[in-house]
Order: structure tokens, then sequence, then C-alpha cells
């Protein structure tokens, strides 16, 4: 690593440790020509992800995008943000887990809504009707019946 004071190319490690949110690694370098100190982070580098949409357009993996239709799910719900993350930090491993390089949207679409069935039915229900887009009351009780009857074999 190059020192961003004098450009040397020679600097040590003197500490690591995991970052906060421990999906990278905080380096304290020391530079051994002017002895200034700095901080790296080293990441693991992901494979590039694109999804390809319904109308077969590709498009970049976009995380904000899974966050956003869960979070109008669970709006005014009884669901922490904690809970929240940790179901959307779930849905993405198992998209990185398939290790692809294209993902189909529905695929991505089912595994958000079988989370969201196990947090809360009423999410559930949202964003089945907006993903599953409802064309009318019979197509949403279908969907309401289904649940109904998953909950009661539970």
């Amino acid at each position: 690593m190059k020192c961003p004071y004098c450009n040397n190319p020679n600097t040590r490690v003197i500490d690591s440790r995991p970052s906060d949110e421990s999906n990278s690694i905080r380096r304290r370098r020391q530079c051994d020509e002017c002895s200034r100190r700095f901080t790296t982070y080293e990441k693991i580098e992901t494979i590039p992800l694109v999804v390809i949409k319904k109308d077969n357009n590709r498009e970049p993996y976009d995380r904000s995008k899974i966050e956003a239709g869960v979070f109008r799910s669970c709006h005014k719900r009884p669901i922490s943000i904690d809970q929240i993350n940790a179901v959307i930090d779930e849905i993405e491993t198992q998209i990185f887990n398939l290790e692809e390089k294209e993902v189909p949207s529905h695929v991505i679409g089912e595994m958000v809504m079988e989370k969201l069935k196990d947090l809360d039915p009423v999410a559930y229900v949202r964003f089945a009707s907006v993903y599953r887009e409802f064309k009318d009351v019979n197509t949403f009780m279908e969907e309401l019946k289904k649940l109904l009857g998953n909950n009661n074999n539970n």
C-alpha cells in the first residue's frame, strides 16, 4: 500500500480489526519512510450481479430496491428496523449464494415474499399484492386463502 503522504510504496500494518459492520477489515498502517499513519479498509470483492427484469432488460443489482419494497410493506407494522435489516441481509446473502452473474427479478421477488411471510403476514400480503400485480379482489382473496391455509398447517 502506497503512503498517501509521501507516496512511498513501503508501508507496514500495525493494527488490524473488523470494522463496525464486520463486512470489512480496518487496518492501521505506518509508512516506512515518513512514519506517518493512515487507515485502510479491506473488503471482499463481490461478483457484479445483474438483475433480469420482467421485460428482459438487464440492470445492476441494487440493494436499495429491495429495501424500498420491504420498508413499504412493513410501514406502520410492529417490526423493528433491526428485524427489517436482518431480513434484507438474509435475502441478499441468499441472492449472492446463488453464485450467478445474472438473476431474474422474479427469483428475488419470491425470496422477499418468503422472508416477509415469516416476518409479518400483513407485510407479506402488501408486498405480494404489488409484486404479483393483483388485478382484482378474487386474486387477492386467493393469495389470502393460501396464506391462511399455510398458517393453519403450522
